[in-house]
């Protein structure tokens, strides 16, 4: 069965930043999104996560992910985004999400809250389904196992 999106979808960033305020939630870092951060910030990839990320336990794995402001706004959020051209994967595959492209209902929902969707550029099923593949050659970080060994060594 052809996914709802097999002709396609349309979307250009109007750089709204809908997606980065008001909404709680996560960015979580592979070990490429860090040093792509480290490498606009020009520190140390580890300064980047005691400085601008915090650990989140999900039980089965503990990511690392960008901190936010009291109003739910990513750290990296001011007037625009500080580290627009080193932004994570997750930031530059939105709105290509699997949760939002799992159905067209997703995909309508989603839309409601971001102008760029349904509007601008063609991008194929290909394309689509390279940011998937994409985030399989970029893993997210999971540092259970050291979050594990320091509980142990208290």
């Amino acid at each position: 069965m052809k996914p709802f999106y097999h002709k396609g979808l349309t979307f250009t960033c109007t750089q709204c930043s809908a997606c980065c305020r008001h909404d709680e939630g996560y960015v979580f870092l592979s070990a490429e999104d860090l040093d792509r951060i480290a490498q606009v910030l020009d520190i140390a990839p580890e300064d980047v996560v005691t400085t601008y990320c915090h650990l989140v336990d999900l039980g089965p794995v503990t990511r690392v992910s960008l901190r936010e402001t009291e109003k739910f706004d990513c750290v990296f959020w001011e007037n625009g985004c500080k580290i627009y051209q080193g932004r994570p994967l997750q930031c530059r595959s939105y709105p290509f999400w699997e949760s939002i492209i799992s159905s067209e209902r997703e995909w309508l929902i989603e839309s409601q809250n971001c102008p760029g969707m349904n509007n601008g550029s063609l991008h194929t099923q290909e394309d689509i389904e390279n940011w998937q593949k994409l985030r399989d050659k970029e893993p997210l970080i999971d540092v259970s196992a050291e979050v594990e060994t320091k509980k142990e060594e208290r």
